[in-house]
Order: structure tokens, then sequence, then C-alpha cells
């Protein structure tokens, strides 16, 4: 596969998110407003400094109107962009583009969702496109598949597996509680999360993540200008999107073990930054903890755990704020939320704050590292698309 690299061609210059959660007083322009105005204050602009606008959104507004009217911007082109749960990191990788190209010197990605006023406990999704194989079946019942695939293959019992999901969940509320932006800013215990409410099969109410409104942003120009903005940019060491056949279900050879879309984006995501070893040269993770399991799967696609081992790295917290590789330490889309054209950004957002060393008391140790890794994913097992970037504070690549 073919994914030419942007590493060092293109640096982040400022971010901003606004807190996610219940906005029931606010609308989705407020939000967007609230989280452009706080980035371009981070380097010192007007909107008009700005060449080009992209905004992310899945269901709270249509057309690049939806950013240009509440913004109030005159002769700028502005596009609205839509990917699943990967919209917000697919406003992120135009505006890059945009600026790798040479059409734009200043970009801005924005991604903005506004989901509580629906009043649906989950997605409200637009139609889909179908041949009629899809399975009409909801978002939990889907992911609750992973576990008891993950264990008979690997030989796991489920009373272990459901310790490694409860873990998942712990571990993500206790860094969302250190979170003045995330949605849930509180500790649950061990014992409340393995006992919630039923969903979907093994899936209790505390296993997956949180519906809520937010937005947030990113300012990107070419890395030779960063410094003209600030003194600690972030450099885009990769950009990988792969979308799936959509085959899902109907492929027999599919266990729901593993995302395949997922192991596709991250070898070309490595290959673009330079890493070879991402569990000890990356920082920290974002990924996309949609559900307990999924972020359980996802340190195996990722190539953080081998094979049939990520469960017992979790339980022996190789991925908690002070582990071997600090993975969600923002909370993850589990207590920060998932306004779904927000959470991309938000997430490497969170990267900018940790290595700049800025996140407070979650900081993590391993920052030194300089490079984090966001992972997106939308859609369901076997039938989804997966977008990863790689973001580092030093020019070069990681293999140099």
């Amino acid at each position: 596969m073919a994914q030419h690299s942007l590493s060092d061609r293109v640096a982040i210059v400022s971010m901003s998110c606004t807190r996610f959660g219940e906005h029931f007083d606010r609308s989705a322009d407020e939000l967007a407003v609230e989280a452009v105005t706080e980035v371009l204050k981070g380097a010192n602009l007007s909107a008009d400094d700005v060449d080009a606008y992209w905004l992310g959104t899945y269901l709270s507004g249509i057309s690049g109107m939806a950013l240009s009217r509440p913004l109030r911007l005159t002769g700028k082109p502005v596009t609205r962009v839509e990917n699943m749960c990967a919209t917000g990191s697919e406003a992120l990788r135009a505006a890059v583009y945009a600026v790798a190209s040479g059409a734009v010197d200043v970009a801005m990605a924005v991604g903005v969702e506004k989901l509580k006023d629906t009043g649906y406990s989950g997605l409200v999704s637009p139609r889909v496109q179908d041949d009629g194989t899809r399975v009409n079946t909801s978002a939990p019942a889907n992911f609750s598949l992973l576990a008891p695939a993950y264990q008979k293959r690997h030989g796991v019992t489920a009373e272990d597996f459901r310790e490694a999901m409860t873990h998942v969940a712990w571990k993500n509320h206790a860094n969302g509680a250190l979170n003045p932006r995330a949605q849930f800013r509180k500790e649950i215990s061990k014992e409340a999360i393995a006992r919630s409410p039923a969903v979907a099969g093994v899936l209790g109410v505390l296993d997956c993540s949180g519906v809520a409104d937010g937005a947030a942003a990113a300012l990107v120009v070419r890395a030779e200008d960063a410094h003209l903005y600030t003194d600690r940019p972030l450099y885009i060491k990769a950009l990988s999107l792969v979308t799936g056949s959509g085959s899902g279900a109907a492929d027999e050879e599919y266990d729901y073990t593993s995302f395949p879309e997922v192991v596709s984006c991250a070898q070309g995501a490595y290959e673009q930054a330079g890493i070879t070893d991402p569990r000890r040269e990356l920082a920290l993770a974002e990924v996309h903890d949609c559900f307990t399991p999924t972020e359980i799967v996802l340190m195996e696609d990722l190539g953080f755990a081998e094979r049939g081992t990520a469960w017992q790295s979790v339980l022996d917290g190789r991925f908690d704020r002070d582990g071997d590789l600090p993975v969600n330490p923002d909370g993850g889309l589990k207590s920060f939320g998932h306004p779904v054209g927000a959470s991309g950004l938000r997430m490497i957002y969170e990267c900018w704050l940790q290595l700049r060393g800025e996140a407070g008391e979650r900081q993590v140790a391993t920052a030194d590292r300089g490079l984090a890794l966001t992972q997106n994913l939308g859609g369901a097992p076997g039938d989804c698309v997966c977008f990863i970037c790689v973001v580092g504070t030093r020019l070069g690549r990681a293999d140099a």
C-alpha cells in the first residue's frame, strides 16, 4: 500500500478543546466558536488569517456553512467532512494535505458535535449504504462479540477477560477524574464496573463510552513556518487511513479477534514515521475505546502486545498512566466522552498537552520519548474505517 510520508512537512501550532459532556444550554455553533476562538488565540491570529477551514461533524450541520455562518467568515473556503467516528481526524487530514501540497499556508481543522439534544442514549445514524448483507444490530451488540471470540481463540477464561475489561474502564475513569474537560470526572470502583447493568452480551453500562457534546480544533502550517507561531510545535509524522470493504458479518473468514483495517493502517503509519517498536518508542497512545474489549483488541492490532497477551498486559498495568506505554491518559472515549465529530481532534489535543508537558496531574513520565499516536475507529468489527496519526516534538524520523 503506497502511503507517501508527510513526516516533518506540516506542524500543528495551536490546539483547543472544549469541555465534553452535556451542554443543553449551548448550541453546536457556540461550541465551535469556543474551540476556534481558543485555537486562534494560541497562535495570536484572527479568523481572517486562516486560508482554509475543514469542519468535521457527523450530525450537527451540513455543508461548510455550518462553520462559516457562526464564525462570520467571508470569502473563505470551508469544507464539511464526515467519516463516522473518524470524522474529526478526517478534518485534520484534509487540512494537513492542503498545507503539505502548497495549496494554502495556514489551515484549520474543527470538529464539533451536539448529541445530547437528540434524546437518544446512543448515536442517531443517517441511512447507511447496504447491499442486503448488513446485520441490523446495535453498536454495543456488535462490539460485544469481541469478548467471547477472543476468549475462545486464545484460551482465556471469561472471568479473566471480564477482569481485563473492568481494568480498562477503571483505568480510563481514573484518568478522566484528573481531566477538567472530561465528561465523567469520577473514579469508579472495579466492583461497580463489573456489576453495572447489562447492555449487550457481556457489556455493561460502564463498558460503554459516553454520548457527549463538544468541539476541538487544530491550526496547521508548514513545518518551516511553525516557529512563527509557537516555540513548541508538534510535527506531523504520519497520517494513515484505511477503509474496509464492508464485508462485515458476511465474511466467513472474519473471527472478531482483530480489526484488519487497524492492522493495515498501523503498518502504514509506522512506515511513514519510521517506527519499528511502537511500545517503546511512543510516549503515549490515544485509542478508540468505544467499548472496553475494543481497547484490549487494539493493543494487539497496534503492536503494543503480542497476540493473545493484551488482556494480561492490561491487568499488569502496562497501559496505565504510569505504565510502560500510557494509553488514553485523558480518559479516552470512556471517560472524556464521544461527540463523534470532535473525538479525533480531542485525542490529538491530549498528545499536544502531554508532549508539551502541559497535562497537569495526569502528565505521563514517558513524554520525553517525543512521539504520540492517535487511533480512530468508525463502524463495527469487520466493517469499519481506521485513521491513525503520529505526532512528534522533534524533526527527523524515529529510525534515523
